[in-house]
């Protein structure tokens, strides 16, 4: 079974990998299929974008396909940047300006003011049609400042409190198991097992 992946993103391929790649599926980057282009993630809901990249997918390459969309939610900020997190300060935005920006914004708010999740939205597609769906979140702060050089987007100043350590400061088997994707991700891994199963015979013979 192929399954290509719906990102040009390879931080999330890496970690998409990390907890599919023991299955027996051939994990395809999005990059290795010619003339494929996500659509706009113009929806109104995180499971809407990840529906749409996932099915555009799937029927331009006849094959399986996963796709994802996450938001960071911030309560100081009334939920935001939310279903605009990728677009945040604009589409060719920095990360590091986004990160900075929201530092700036939550200043002279103190730790316990600046409760936050991320939620995560995975979407599998097959080419006949028919769609799955699995979801995480990850409760925590927005830290104080910028730290970690580990995973991408929002990660530095993501604060996972049990650990006390920002999400890009995590060693990499303990993001696989807390952060809001692998969450949503070993939710997708019991789908892609149940569809792997060979169909039992109920005729008896």
């Amino acid at each position: 079974m192929d399954l290509v992946i719906a990102t040009h993103n390879p931080g999330k391929f890496r970690e998409i990998a990390e907890i599919l790649g023991d299955l027996p599926i051939r994990l395809l980057p999005l990059a290795s299929i010619p003339r494929v282009s996500l659509p706009a993630e113009d929806g109104w809901s995180l499971e809407e974008n990840a529906l749409k990249k996932a099915q555009v997918v799937a029927e331009s390459t006849g094959k399986w396909a996963l796709a994802d969309d996450s938001g960071l939610e911030i309560e100081a900020l009334g939920g935001g940047p939310g279903l605009l997190s990728a677009r945040f300060l604009g589409e060719e935005a920095d990360p590091h300006l986004r990160n900075q920006r929201i530092l700036e914004l939550l200043a002279d708010i103190p730790l316990e003011g600046r409760g936050a999740q991320f939620r995560c939205v995975i979407a599998i597609a097959e080419p006949g049609g028919r769609t799955y769906i699995a979801e995480g979140a990850c409760g925590g702060f927005i830290a104080t400042a910028s730290k970690g050089e580990g995973g991408f987007g929002y990660d530095p100043i993501f604060l996972v409190p049990e650990y006390s350590q920002t999400m890009a400061e995590l060693d990499p088997a303990i993001k696989n198991r807390v952060s809001h994707r692998a969450k949503a991700l070993l939710q997708a891994r019991k789908i892609l097992e149940a569809l792997l199963e060979p169909p039992h015979d109920s005729s008896g013979a």
